[in-house]
């Protein structure tokens, strides 16, 4: 996730690609809960480019209010994948 520059985002199912584990998406969004607060954890979106439910709002908040600091607009809560993905 460090490598993704600012103003793009990838997803959950490429971080688990990118590991070997194509199918373990929901792995990593178990693994990002532990995050250091210097991981750009802010960058990873689901599959539709949507913020993924959290239990506290104010995560899906900071994480939007984020991303849309880096120039990543969101429209209807959804992100243009075809726009601000990463592919690296």
């Amino acid at each position: 996730m460090r490598r993704v520059p600012k103003g793009y985002v990838v997803t959950y199912g490429q971080v688990a690609a990118r590991l070997g584990t194509p199918r373990a998406a929901r792995a990593v969004g178990g693994a990002m809960r532990a995050c250091p607060e210097d991981v750009p954890w802010h960058r990873v979106v689901n599959a539709q480019g949507r913020i993924s439910r959290r239990r506290r709002e104010a995560g899906m908040l900071t994480q939007r209010i984020r991303l849309e600091q880096e120039g990543v607009v969101l429209r209807r809560g959804r992100v243009r994948l075809e726009r601000y993905r990463w592919d690296g």
